[in-house]
């Protein structure tokens, strides 16, 4: 799905850049019908950037963020090792919260702003 979503000002440096993408896709889930439960939730293992539930699933969203597509699309920068990453660290997560979740999915969420226009989301379900 690519969304196009509403000129805001331009994020200054890496980190805000990627605070921004990740505000931007909390919201995107939230119009979705979701609800966001974490967000940079941690731990010794990894990070997970946002952790929300759809109905009885839980959903672990990885949210990458570029300025450009030098190194490619923000999606293509979460691979295979990244993916069972998530895993583990969704599996982590859920051994501190015991719950009723009856599926758990993986979701990536990438924001491209380039350098004029408007930002491009892209919201790819169940990758993992």
């Amino acid at each position: 799905m690519e969304e196009r979503a509403p000129t805001t000002d331009r994020p200054d440096g890496r980190a805000a850049l990627g605070r921004w993408g990740e505000d931007l896709a909390a919201r995107h889930l939230t119009s979705q019908g979701m609800r966001v439960l974490e967000r940079n939730w941690r731990c010794r293992h990894g990070e997970l950037d946002i952790v929300a539930i759809e109905e009885d699933c839980l959903v672990v969203c990885e949210v990458k963020t570029r300025s450009g597509v030098g190194y490619g699309e923000p999606v293509e920068a979460v691979g295979r090792r990244k993916l069972a990453r998530l895993r583990r660290l969704a599996g982590v997560w859920l051994a501190e919260r015991p719950g009723g979740y009856a599926r758990v999915r993986i979701d990536v969420v990438g924001v491209l702003l380039p350098s004029s226009g408007r930002p491009v989301l892209w919201h790819l379900v169940g990758v993992g």
